[in-house]
């Protein structure tokens, strides 16, 4: 392929201006001709139900959420926080189709820090992992999820952690790690992505969330920041749903 020319690229830069009704010596003022993922809508966290979950595989995504963060007497545990919320939301938008990434063969099983190759969105794994979850507890446990004691629980996820426990068309250590990661983003998310409850998790780590500065304790190691935080949600620009 022969290298770009600067000549090249000024006359491409030129004609996709004009046939953007923009004339290349214009000045844009005020707002730029386009909007940034303008084709991806916001999911206001907290209005309606639910978006992608079923009722029943919500609360299988809060037992599991609480037995990977479970509460204490400080802090809310990960189905108080509102986990299962944030993950439901973000399977109903982009994130669920792999909106923006490259999804296309051949794939190779990548190293852990790569993630998952495949074309399987999250919103198929889970949309296939529950039911498969669901079906394994009662076939070899009698009991579905939400019913089976913590301790029992803990066990099928050590399972599937481990890659012993086999889930009907789905790896279930894909599932397992695909489920863990989006609980703990949930936990320590935005609120305004509806997890992170009351900021419960920042409170907790002392975290000062979406503040525009705080930079004098940047250096003050060991000392607990004495403010508490701020989420992008209590900002007068933003708007739910907008």
């Amino acid at each position: 392929m022969p290298p770009l020319r600067r000549r090249d690229l000024l006359a491409g830069t030129a004609l996709a201006l004009l046939k953007a009704g923009i004339a290349p010596g214009d000045i844009l003022q005020g707002e730029l001709p386009w909007e940034p993922a303008a084709q991806q809508p916001n999911y206001p966290p907290r209005s309606g139900g639910w978006r992608f979950f079923t009722p029943q595989q919500a609360a299988m995504i809060e037992a599991m959420a609480d037995r990977f963060i479970p509460p204490d007497p400080h802090t809310p545990g990960g189905a108080q926080a509102g986990c299962a919320v944030y993950v439901d939301r973000q399977l109903a938008g982009p994130y669920g189709r792999n909106a923006g990434l490259y999804d296309r063969p051949p794939f190779q099983k990548g190293t852990p820090s790569q993630g998952e190759q495949s074309a399987v969105t999250p919103a198929q794994l889970y949309r296939t992992g529950l039911p498969a979850l669901a079906s394994w507890c009662q076939q070899q446990r009698g009991h579905t999820w939400v019913q089976l004691p913590a301790a029992q629980q803990d066990e099928v996820l050590r399972g599937l952690e481990a890659g012993q426990i086999q889930l009907q068309g789905v790896n279930g250590e894909t599932f397992f790690q695909a489920v863990l990661k989006d609980v703990k983003e949930g936990f320590f998310a935005d609120p305004v992505y509806g997890g992170n409850r009351d900021m419960c998790a920042w409170k907790m780590i002392g975290f000062p969330g979406a503040r525009y500065n705080y930079r004098d304790w940047v250096g003050r190691h060991n000392q607990r920041y004495p403010y508490a935080p701020v989420s992008i949600a209590g900002s007068p620009e933003w708007s739910e749903g907008a």
